[in-house]
């Protein structure tokens, strides 16, 4: 019998162990974890394809990479992508010389095509009132047309989570990660943890809170300590994960007729955003995000400069 086809994320050691450093050490995320990996596992396959090998990562060399970045360019991917493989190797590279696996990194100073300037994309105001209102509207729906006792369950916690993600501008992995303990009701404070396994405390409304509350009062007994504030199974109290959470906000935008391509992190985006344009301070919006740099946080000052550049021109007679 032939042998099966291993993956180079397998056979390589060295991947392996800057995998497992990731998860363990820097508390990375679901997404970047497999975008890292994905990334590595695609340029070891160029790699074997181009040399007949597997890469010795002590021996590459700058005209290697640059031979790959022709090969990404060829394949017409878009800067970003590209921008996302270099950063993988760029990492793990870091890795291997803290580790001794190399004594330096081949791929400084090669030249990455730069990023395309995209804003971020987000709802107003008025189209987050709406989208707020759609997780209530489809239960009703749902009870008018069926003839059995609908759970009302799914759908307030639903509710809670896009209250939840817009009252403290949380990322999906965030949100999913938050438990019981986390939550101080009297204070109205919440405290995450972000990337690299820091903890931020950031305020939550009371439309937030009182969501919550509700969604727990159905539950057969409310989370606590430990437990997950969100769950995706109340018999096993397993928490929700982040594609449930995309596929149940796709539905509430179709039913708020919003674009349901949407992701849960344009209501990130569109948090800071509406805290910015009613005069909150970039700094504090900055804490509030958990950016690690305060250059992450500016491209939300061009939406706002965009806005009321737009207002000014269609309001000023000598614009």
């Amino acid at each position: 019998m032939a042998d099966a086809v291993v993956e180079p994320v397998k056979r390589d050691l060295w991947i392996g162990r800057f995998l497992e450093h990731l998860q363990a050490e820097k508390a990375a995320s679901n997404y970047t974890l497999r975008n890292y990996r994905q990334a590595l596992d695609e340029f070891c396959r160029w790699f074997q394809e181009e040399r007949q090998q597997m890469p010795s990562w002590a021996t590459l060399q700058r005209d290697d990479f640059r031979s790959y970045l022709r090969f990404l360019g060829r394949g017409q991917r878009s800067r970003a992508a590209i921008q996302l493989r270099f950063s993988a190797l760029r990492s793990f590279y870091k890795f291997l010389v803290r580790r001794g696996g190399v004594s330096t990194s081949p791929i400084k100073n090669i030249a990455l095509p730069k990023l395309e300037k995209r804003l971020p994309r987000f709802l107003t105001a008025a189209q987050m009132l709406d989208l707020l209102k759609a997780p209530l509207q489809e239960l009703e729906l749902i009870q008018k047309a069926s003839e059995k006792p609908v759970a009302e369950t799914p759908f307030l916690r639903d509710l809670a989570i896009l209250e939840t993600i817009y009252s403290c501008g949380l990322r999906i992995s965030e949100l999913c990660g938050l438990h019981a303990e986390d939550i101080d009701w009297s204070g109205q404070l919440v405290r995450v943890r972000g990337k690299g396994k820091k903890e931020r405390v950031v305020p939550i409304g009371r439309p937030a809170l009182e969501a919550i509350q509700n969604y727990w009062n159905k539950l057969p007994s409310p989370p606590i300590a430990a437990l997950p504030v969100f769950l995706c199974d109340e018999t096993k109290l397993r928490p929700m994960y982040p594609r449930l959470v995309q596929l149940r906000l796709k539905r509430y935008l179709e039913i708020a007729r919003l674009d349901p391509g949407l992701t849960p992190h344009k209501l990130r985006h569109s948090y800071a955003t509406h805290m910015l344009d009613a005069g909150a301070d970039l700094r504090s919006v900055q804490e509030l995000l958990g950016h690690a740099h305060l250059v992450t946080t500016q491209v939300y000052t061009h939406l706002t400069t965009e806005r009321l550049k737009r207002a000014y021109d269609e309001a000023h007679p000598r614009a």
